[in-house]
């Protein structure tokens, strides 16, 4: 039974939590290596957009809580998905034709479309701080677990317990059905395939008769739909503060690099490869040795690499190591 009370202890405190978490970095990172594929930049406006969709969807559910509409035992703002995909949509096709536009008209050099997204990131900070502030704000509500600790201690009969949240839950299917269906478009559908030729030979698609801004205009839709998703996802887990999106541009483009730049399956794996690694090396491991270890012989430290908050460390030293010894990442993708 020891080795059962390690595993889910193992389970409840780093497997489910990274793996909701990977799931969350996925969506975020397959929004990054698409923008670099088909708009040739490093997106840095990325975790900030994702924090402005995420308050068009908290909007959108504090309206429909004020109406009694709701969805239970699910969250209400699943209802509000649509709205803030429109108003990202919106959000991103407008910045578009405002900004990066002109430049690919100017065939201007990729940094200075990193620069331009820069102030794209300050501005669209700046409007998610008038509308949210800077506090912490919880949006979640319906059932919060499909089964809690008790739950599960009761029906197994072991010393641990473990909990699957329904946010976690929902992170990881949602998560799931959005690859497959974004595997599924870039493959089996005629705009899908005109962005893959786009991508690999941006001159040789013009001549096939690709119109460029169609392109471009379908690519900023699904980064809208990704991000929207990936930060509503993160807010209903972990709750929503702008500054916290701003942290996860890091992470983000970490498992993207990590993948491979313009490989969507490599920023998948990535991302994974980046939770995992945040979350085992900042977890203490001592409980579980307590189980796995012969009596008298338990750890007497928390058998902690890094405490939580180096855990972006981690994945600075992860984006470091692969910049200098495999640019192009896991899948060979493009160096940034």
């Amino acid at each position: 039974m020891e080795p059962l009370n390690a595993l889910v202890s193992v389970a409840n405190f780093m497997l489910v939590p990274a793996l909701a978490y990977g799931s969350q970095l996925a969506l975020g990172a397959l929004g990054i290596t698409l923008i670099y594929s088909i708009l040739r930049f490093a997106h840095f406006a990325h975790g900030d957009t994702m924090a402005l969709g995420t308050a068009a969807v908290i909007g959108g559910t504090w309206f429909l809580q004020a109406q009694g509409i709701g969805i239970q035992p699910l969250p209400t703002a699943l209802l509000a998905l649509p709205f803030g995909i429109l108003v990202m949509i919106g959000y991103l096709l407008t910045v578009d034709r405002m900004v990066y536009r002109y430049y690919r008209r100017v065939k201007a050099k990729p940094m200075i479309f990193v620069m331009a997204s820069l102030g794209v990131m300050f501005v669209t900070n700046g409007i998610t701080r008038l509308f949210m502030g800077v506090g912490e704000t919880r949006f979640e509500d319906g059932g919060r677990f499909l089964f809690t600790v008790r739950e599960f201690r009761e029906w197994t009969g072991l010393a641990e317990g473990l909990a699957l949240r329904s946010a976690q839950a929902l992170t990881i299917i949602t998560a799931l059905v959005v690859m497959m269906v974004l595997f599924w478009f870039l493959n089996r559908t005629r705009a899908g395939k005109s962005m893959r030729a786009y991508s690999d030979n941006e001159d040789l698609a013009l001549l096939s008769g690709i119109n460029p801004e169609r392109v471009v205009m379908i690519t900023w839709i699904i980064t809208a739909i990704l991000l929207v998703l990936a930060g509503t996802l993160y807010g209903l887990d972990k709750g929503f503060r702008p500054f916290n999106y701003f942290q996860l541009l890091l992470p983000m483009f970490a498992a993207a690099i990590l993948g491979g730049l313009g490989s969507p399956i490599g920023a998948i794996v990535g991302a994974y490869v980046v939770a995992f690694a945040e979350m085992g090396i900042t977890y203490a491991w001592r409980r579980v040795f307590t189980y796995l270890m012969p009596e008298g012989l338990e750890p007497t430290s928390m058998m902690q690499l890094l405490p939580v908050d180096y855990k972006f460390a981690v994945t600075f030293a992860i984006l470091v190591i692969v910049l200098l010894f495999r640019p192009t990442g896991i899948f060979k993708g493009k160096v940034l």
